[in-house]
């Protein structure tokens, strides 16, 4: 196996050799309306074309390349990518974390949490508190180890949307999850101040049926995550 795909070891030729393509493109390396050389691919990468057709057929389903005879394999328009896709927004992230993409996400994550605090406020059950109580106390438990804060942070936002009882509201973890975690990777990297109360505010209005306290302190939550972003590049002198 060559170079290109041993820094993707662990997730099988397959799974190699679409993410080694897919960040290529998300790079512009293979630059939308470029034809793919597949045999060029197929000899630098040592992959059967099997293999290399596969893993077409999964960017092609996520809107990245197309086919077409004469023409061949070829990128298609970023405005037919599927960027609210896992993967998606995983391969970007991939060798650290665009500032340009966390502002994307915060900007996501602002239209839709405070809603969803807002609807948890109305619509959340027994099993919701247990949830989102349960992630505090996971939360609080995980000082000073950054992959279980990343866990509890997550678990938090997926029982509050959980906590929504729409089923589409739930659905938007997937566009949030993996943009979510390497975020929280890059501040529980750091220091950082205690996440505890900032999300305890967000349920204990939730319990309440406050709904505006609820939007509220869900708006207060995160703006403090954007400080705490923003600490983080100013320590990594990033812009």
């Amino acid at each position: 196996m060559r170079q290109a795909l041993a820094n993707y070891a662990g997730r099988g030729v397959h799974g190699q050799t679409v993410e080694v393509i897919a960040r290529r493109i998300l790079a512009g390396d293979i630059a939308e309306g470029e034809t793919l050389n597949l045999g060029a691919i197929q000899e630098e990468l040592d992959v059967s074309l099997t293999v290399l057709r596969e893993a077409l057929k999964v960017l092609s389903a996520k809107g990245m390349v197309d086919a077409r005879q004469k023409r061949g394999t070829f990128v298609r328009p970023r405005a037919d990518w599927h960027l609210l896709d896992g993967d998606v927004i995983r391969w970007q992230f991939e060798e650290g974390a665009d500032p340009r993409l966390l502002d994307k996400l915060h900007e996501v994550r602002s239209i839709i949490e405070p809603a969803a605090a807002r609807l948890a406020a109305i619509r959340a059950v027994d099993e919701d508190f247990s949830a989102l109580e349960q992630a505090l106390e996971d939360m609080n438990e995980a000082r000073g180890n950054p992959a279980a804060s990343v866990a509890a942070d997550l678990t938090f936002h997926r029982a509050l949307l959980n906590a929504t009882h729409n089923e589409l509201l739930v659905r938007m973890e997937v566009v949030m999850e993996t943009g979510l975690a390497e975020r929280d990777r890059l501040v529980h990297g750091g220091a950082h101040d205690d996440p505890v109360p900032s999300h305890r505010a967000v349920v204990d209005a939730i319990r309440s049926r406050n709904e505006s306290a609820a939007e509220a302190a869900m708006r207060g939550l995160l703006a403090k995550a954007v400080r705490d972003v923003e600490k983080i590049r100013a320590q990594k002198g990033h812009r």
